[in-house]
């Protein structure tokens, strides 16, 4: 290649490419944590700017062992816009069950075949291999405080579920979330590594151990 034809290539600035670099640095780094890593909450930071907010461990644990016990024996599990359940569940070490995460944050691809990139903004716009109501549970936890966010994730939480739905998001979308999902407030309180300005709960449409006392 001439050097009038090198010139012609389109080149990166030093911003760009240094953003680059560390692009590939996080991937490396992610690519090169062992087995138990990988699970621990945390170990991937929240993005604020994706409206991130991971839940504590004892709460990431509870729900986890919620959603097994509610998908009962061989049972699937999709996680959608909730991370830190689903890497509580991966932490359990149990093959009697089977989890997807859907999830906008490629980040999170770290987990291989059980990661399904998924933007609320197109709700069903899922890969084949994701059959409708093949999930016996679906947690999901909208990244957004809105009725336009609840709304779209909806449409994926029906056409994902077989029947049962556990939904966490703010104490001020319960009457919206009973409308779209008829799904009830539970006793279970759950709690952010981060304090944040609204009140979260938890909603199910079944018989839930979140709705008993500890």
């Amino acid at each position: 290649m001439s050097n009038s034809e090198d010139e012609d290539l389109p080149q990166l600035s030093s911003h760009a490419l240094a953003a680059l670099q560390e692009f590939y640095a996080e991937q490396k780094q992610y690519a090169d944590l062992g087995g138990d890593d990988k699970c621990n909450i945390g170990i991937i930071e929240e993005n604020w700017q994706l409206s991130q907010f991971w839940y504590t461990p004892e709460t990431a644990l509870r729900l986890a062992e919620e959603a097994v016990a509610s998908a009962g024996e061989g049972g699937r599990i999709a996680c959608v816009s909730a991370p830190s359940v689903y890497q509580k569940l991966r932490e359990l070490h149990r093959e009697d069950f089977s989890i997807c995460i859907f999830e906008y944050d490629r980040r999170f691809a770290m987990y291989g075949e059980e990661f399904i990139f998924y933007d609320y903004n197109n709700p069903v716009d899922l890969p084949e291999k994701i059959a409708a109501h093949s999930f016996d549970i679906v947690i999901a936890d909208p990244p957004y405080l809105s009725e336009e966010c609840l709304r779209k994730m909806s449409e994926t939480i029906k056409y994902l579920t077989r029947g049962k739905i556990l939904l966490c998001t703010g104490a001020v979308m319960e009457e919206e979330a009973a409308k779209l999902l008829g799904v009830k407030m539970c006793k279970f309180i759950p709690k952010h590594t981060r304090t944040l300005g609204n009140e979260f709960r938890c909603y199910v449409n079944y018989d839930s151990g979140l709705d008993r006392e500890l």
